[in-house]
């Protein structure tokens, strides 16, 4: 791994636990966090379930809804 690799995977860490962060949970137990992304991931990209956690999302980052 290079260093520029590195780089763009210890950027790609630090935003993503941004997200954990927004989200108040940083004081939620690791184990919860992974079965909470382990079972988000179980969501197929087209489900009824998936738009609405995305819009969600989009709500919380003040983005417009689609």
């Amino acid at each position: 791994m290079t260093n520029d690799d590195r780089r763009k995977d210890t950027r790609e860490k630090i935003a993503l636990g941004g997200l954990i962060v927004k989200a108040g949970l940083r004081d939620a137990n690791k184990a919860f966090l992974l079965g909470v992304l382990v079972e988000a991931a179980t969501h197929i990209p087209s489900s009824s379930e998936h738009t609405r956690l995305e819009k969600l999302g989009k709500t919380v980052f003040g983005e417009a809804q689609e």
